[in-house]
C-alpha cells in the first residue's frame, strides 16, 4: 500500500511525508513508495557517502528533485526547486522552464531529447505523454531506476557532479522482450542553487542512446499490445 502516515520518512528524500505535505497534490493520488528502489540502490551502489558529507547532501537533493518533478502535480508544492526560476537543459540545449517541460509531455520526454530524425528514434518524445512515458519505464524497470552520486567536483552555488543511473530490464519496452540484464548509464550534471539550496537550474550531460540501446536488445514480441497500466504506479519509482 502507498505511504500515508504523517510520521513516515524516506531515508534519502525530503518533502515526501509529514505535516508540510498534508495538502500536497500527488500525480497518482498519494505519495510514492520508494522501498523497492531504495533496496535496489542499497544493493547496487558503488559508493557509501559519510552522513553529513557534501556528496550525501547532493545525492539526496538529486533524489528529492526527481521525486518532486515526477510525482508532485502542482508546482506550488515543489520545495527543492524554485519553480519561478527553474530551468532544465540536456547536452547544452536551451534551458526549459517548467511550462516548457509540461508542453514536451513531462516525464522522461525532456530527458530523452534527440537530434536524430524521428524515423531513427527508439523512443519518440513527440508521441509520448507524461502517463505513457511513466508507464513505459515503470513496466520495463519494475524495481525502479536507481541513481547514485559518484563524485562531486564543486559545492554550492554551482554543484558539479558525476552520477550513475541503473536498473534491471525485467519488463518489455516498446515491443522488445525483457532481457533481465543490468541497464546503466553515466553522466555529468550541474545544479545551480540559491542561498536556500533550492535548485534554480540543472544541466545534464549524457548519451540517451546508452540507456535506450540497451532496451532494444531483446527479441521483438509478436502482437505486442503496449505497456499495460500498472495497478499502482506510485509503487514503482525513479531514483
Amino acid at each position: 500500500m502507498a505511504a500515508s502516515s504523517a510520521d513516515q520518512k524516506d531515508k534519502y528524500r525530503s518533502y515526501l511525508y509529514g505535516e508540510g505535505e498534508k495538502n500536497t497534490k500527488w500525480r497518482f493520488g498519494a505519495p510514492p513508495n520508494y522501498d523497492v528502489v531504495n533496496k535496489l540502490f542499497e544493493e547496487g551502489r558503488t559508493k557509501i557517502w559519510p552522513p553529513g558529507s557534501l556528496e550525501e547532501m547532493v545525492q539526496n537533493l538529486l533524489k528529492t528533485y526527481e521525486m518532486e518533478l515526477f510525482h508532485k502535480a502542482c508546482v506550488d508544492d515543489f520545495k527543492s526547486i524554485d519553480p519561478k526560476k527553474f530551468t532544465l537543459s540536456l547536452n547544452g540545449r536551451k534551458g526549459l522552464g517548467l511550462e516548457d517541460i509540461k508542453k514536451l509531455g513531462g516525464g522522461y520526454n525532456p530527458l530523452l531529447q534527440s537530434s536524430l530524425p524521428e524515423e531513427f528514434q527508439i523512443y519518440k518524445p513527440s508521441e509520448e505523454t507524461e502517463d505513457s512515458s511513466h508507464r513505459a519505464f515503470t513496466t520495463t524497470f519494475p524495481r525502479g531506476f536507481a541513481v547514485e552520486i559518484l563524485q562531486v567536483y564543486s559545492g554550492p552555488p554551482q554543484i558539479v557532479y558525476k552520477f550513475r543511473h541503473w536498473a534491471y530490464m525485467e519488463g518489455p519496452f516498446k515491443g522488445h522482450a525483457p532481457t533481465g540484464e543490468l541497464v546503466e548509464f553515466y553522466g555529468m550534471a550541474i545544479f545551480g542553487v540559491d542561498e536556500h539550496m533550492k535548485i534554480v537550474s540543472v544541466e545534464f550531460f549524457y548519451d540517451p542512446g546508452e540507456l535506450l540501446g540497451a532496451l532494444v536488445k531483446g527479441a521483438k514480441i509478436e502482437n505486442y499490445a503496449g505497456e499495460m497500466t500498472t495497478g499502482c504506479p506510485i509503487l514503482r519509482s525513479t531514483g
